[in-house]
C-alpha cells in the first residue's frame, strides 16, 4: 500500500500533518497505519500518547492528551486540550538575512517625512450620525470630481458606529480618538475631509492638525443647513482638496518608509507551515533593510509569546507579558477564556489548540528582534519588528494597524479570507495551491507550493516581499481590483456605552 504523504515539521514532533485526505489503514512515515480517515491539514499521532503527555509541533507543545491516543490516530479537539499545561519559555538566536537587493519603492512624499503608497482623499465621520452623509459625499465625489482629478486615486468613506453614548474620558473614547485621529494624519490620504453632526461627544475640534500636512476640512451637517446642504458643502470643499491632492507625484524613497500591518484569517492547518513563515522570510527582509512590521492580535499570540519575549530586551519583554496578563483578566472579566479559540472554521482547516494556532500566528513576525511593544493605533516610534495591541478580530486589529501607520498590509489566509483596508492596500497570501486555485481571483500570492514541493519557504518569502513592494508602488492588489475596502474601517470598541 502507498504510504501517505504527511509532513512531520521538527525532529520533536510527535505528530505529523496530512497533507491530503488519507483514509484508514494507510501507512504513515515513522508510525503505524492510521486507525480513521485523516483530513487534509489535519494531525496524526506518529507514536502512542498517554493521557496527559504533551503532543508536540513545530518542536513546541501545543497540549496534552485527554485520552489514550494510538499510534496512526487522529489527534484533535476530542483528545487534545490546553488542562494542565506547562507556559513555555525559549532561548532563541538568530541570524540576520542577507540585505536584499531590492531596497526602494515608489511612493507619495509627504511633508513631515511620512510616505504613502496611494493617494486617496478621506471622508470621515467623526460619528455614526454622519456616516450616511459621508457615504453620499463619497459616491457623488468619485462620479463627479474624481475624472477631472487623475492623480488622485478616490474618495474614501471612513464610517462606523461609535462617536456618541461613550464616556468623553475614558479608554474606549481615547481609543476611538487614536484611531480617528490616525487615519486623518494617515500618508495614504492626499487630504481628509471630517465629517461631524454637531452635538456629539467626538467633537471634530479634537482633530483639528494633521501632521504630514495634507489638507484637513471640516464641518457639522447641523451648521450646513442639513443633510443635502452637507453634501453640495462637501463638494465645494473637496475640489479645493482634490486640486493640492493631484499634484503628487511618486518618486523613488526607501523601504524605510514602508509599514507593513501582519494578518492571518481564516487560518487552516497549512497556515503555519507554508503562509505564515513565508511572510515571516518576507517581514525579515523588509526589517533588515530598514522597514517597519507591525504584528498584532495579542489573543492569538497565547501561549506563544514566549518566541518573542525571547527575542526582546527585558523592558520590551515585560511590556508585552503585561499585555498578555491584561487580556486574561479582560477575557476573564467578560465570562470568557482565552483558550476558547480556535474558530469552527479552523478547527474544520485542522487547528486545536490556541496553542497551535499561535505558534503558527507568530511565525508572521519572522526572527528578527522584538523592537517595542505599542498600543492599539498609537503610531511606530521606531522601524523593526513592533507589536501593537489589538483583539483576534481582523478588521479590529486591521484598522489599528492602518492608523497607527501601516501603508501596506500582508494577509494570509487557508479558509478563504476577503478583506480590503482602505487607504491601505491588502496583499492575500493563501496556505495551500487547492485554496488558491479555489479563490484565484482574491488571492496574491500562492504559499502552497512550498508543501506542493516546488518552492521554500525563502522563495515565497522573497516572492511576497517583492509584491509588497510592487503594490506599495501602485500595482494593484487582487481586493483592490475588486473594490474592497469601503467597509473595513472597525475600530476596537471597549468600555461603556451609555
Amino acid at each position: 500500500m502507498t504510504q501517505a504523504s504527511t509532513l512531520k515539521l521538527d525532529a520533536a514532533d510527535n505528530i505529523a500533518v496530512a497533507l491530503a485526505d488519507i483514509a484508514a489503514s494507510t501507512p504513515v512515515a515513522d508510525g503505524s497505519p492510521t486507525t480513521e480517515d485523516i483530513g487534509r491539514g489535519h494531525k496524526i499521532a506518529l507514536r502512542a500518547i498517554a493521557t496527559g503527555d504533551p503532543v508536540i509541533k513545530f518542536g513546541q507543545i501545543i497540549g496534552c492528551a485527554t485520552k489514550p491516543i494510538a499510534a496512526g490516530a487522529l489527534i484533535h479537539s476530542h483528545n487534545l486540550a490546553m488542562e494542565g499545561l506547562r507556559r513555555e519559555s525559549a532561548d532563541i538566536i538568530t541570524q540576520p538575512p542577507a540585505m536584499p537587493a531590492r531596497r526602494h519603492f515608489d511612493g507619495y512624499q509627504r511633508a513631515g517625512g511620512a510616505v504613502g503608497t496611494r493617494n486617496y482623499i478621506g471622508i470621515i465621520a467623526s460619528v455614526n450620525c454622519s456616516t450616511t452623509v459621508c457615504s453620499m459625499i463619497a459616491s457623488e465625489a468619485n462620479r463627479l470630481l474624481l475624472p477631472r482629478f487623475p492623480n488622485v486615486d478616490g474618495f474614501v468613506a471612513i464610517i462606523h458606529d461609535q462617536g456618541c453614548g461613550i464616556n468623553n474620558a475614558g479608554e474606549g473614547f481615547n481609543l476611538l480618538r487614536r484611531t480617528i485621529g490616525g487615519f486623518c494624519r494617515h500618508a495614504n490620504f492626499g487630504g481628509v475631509l471630517l465629517i461631524g453632526l454637531g452635538c456629539e461627544v467626538n467633537q471634530i475640534s479634537l482633530y483639528a492638525a494633521a501632521s504630514h500636512g495634507a489638507t484637513i476640512k471640516s464641518f457639522n451637517i447641523q451648521d450646513a443647513g442639513g443633510s443635502r446642504s452637507a453634501v453640495r458643502l462637501a463638494l465645494e470643499q473637496l475640489e479645493e482638496v482634490a486640486a493640492k491632492a493631484n499634484q503628487a507625484v511618486r518618486t523613488q524613497v526607501s523601504v524605510e518608509k514602508l509599514t507593513v500591518g501582519l494578518q492571518c484569517g481564516g487560518s487552516d492547518g497549512f497556515s503555519g507551515i507554508t503562509a505564515n513563515p513565508a511572510l515571516g522570510r518576507a517581514v525579515d527582509r523588509l526589517v533588515r533593510a530598514g522597514g517597519t512590521a507591525l504584528l498584532s492580535e495579542t489573543p492569538e499570540i497565547y501561549g506563544a509569546e514566549h518566541l518573542l519575549t525571547a527575542r526582546a530586551s527585558e523592558p520590551v519583554a515585560r511590556q508585552l507579558n503585561e499585555l498578555i496578563a491584561w487580556w486574561e483578566n479582560y477575557a476573564a472579566n467578560n465570562n470568557a477564556s482565552l483558550d476558547n479559540n480556535p474558530s469552527p472554521g479552523n478547527k474544520r482547516g485542522g487547528l486545536t489548540t490556541i496553542l497551535e494556532k499561535s505558534l503558527g500566528a507568530v511565525a508572521k513576525g519572522g526572527s528578527a528582534p522584538l523592537s517595542a511593544v505599542t498600543g492599539y493605533a498609537e503610531p511606530a516610534k521606531t522601524n523593526g519588528l513592533i507589536f501593537m495591541d489589538s483583539p483576534g478580530y481582523d478588521p479590529v486589529s486591521a484598522t489599528g494597524q492602518v492608523a497607527a501607520g501601516a501603508n501596506m498590509i500582508a494577509f494570509t489566509t487557508g479558509r478563504g479570507s476577503c478583506f480590503g483596508c482602505r487607504p491601505t492596500p491588502s496583499i492575500k497570501i493563501s496556505s495551500s495551491s487547492d485554496l488558491y486555485r479555489q479563490m484565484e481571483e482574491d488571492m496574491d500570492v500562492n504559499a502552497g507550493t512550498i508543501v506542493d514541493g516546488t518552492a521554500s519557504i525563502d522563495e515565497v518569502g522573497e516572492e511576497i516581499y517583492n509584491t509588497l513592494l510592487d503594490v506599495a508602488s501602485g500595482a494593484q492588489s487582487k481586493s483592490e481590483l475588486f473594490g474592497y475596502g469601503d467597509n473595513e474601517f472597525v475600530p476596537w470598541r471597549i468600555g461603556a456605552v451609555l
